[in-house]
């Protein structure tokens, strides 16, 4: 009995580990572009990704990781308009695809055409799961899991600090 209850302790404490070791977002993630980037001028190496990105930005977007449920500016995001990757500004999702999940991070029910996300396996931290990144940057947006309650079945779960926003004029 100790050993499982040792064994559980432990793989609880591997789950929730990388929702813990990452700081909360202090900053707007879509105002840290300071240029449009383009393919052209697309950061090469991770040493201008840190000049473009905040700190934040580019633990999720470079590094995998992951901000803490429930704590993500597009979170509870209403407004109308377009959702962008935070690290090249690519269009990934309309504000028409968000839907309340009730995960504790935006989610998205399809993706803007045009294969503007990327899909890959994910066995990190002994699950089995699908991570979408961004196509253009390669820039880590979050999972992608087929428990969505909307026709398509589908839940992109994405981070807040992945995203940028376009205001519909």
């Amino acid at each position: 009995m100790t050993s499982y209850v040792v064994r559980l302790s432990l793989f609880i404490l591997v789950l929730t580990l990388p929702a813990c070791s990452h700081s909360q977002q202090t900053s707007n993630s879509s105002a840290v572009m300071k240029e449009e980037i383009t393919d052209e001028n697309l950061p090469k190496n991770e040493n201008e990704w840190r000049a473009v990105l905040t700190p934040d930005q580019y633990k999720i977007l470079r590094e995998k990781g992951t901000e803490r449920p429930g704590t993500g500016e597009f979170l509870f995001h209403k407004e109308k308009g377009i959702y962008t990757c935070g690290g090249c500004g690519l269009e990934l999702f309309t504000s028409d695809m968000k839907f309340d999940s009730h995960c504790g991070w935006p989610s998205f029910d399809k993706e803007i055409e045009g294969g503007k996300i990327k899909k890959i396996a994910d066995y990190s931290y002994g699950m089995i799961r699908t991570e979408i990144v961004c196509s253009r940057c390669g820039g880590h947006l979050g999972h992608i899991f087929d428990d969505g309650p909307t026709e398509t079945g589908m839940r992109y779960c994405v981070n807040s600090l992945s995203l940028g926003f376009k205001k519909a004029e």
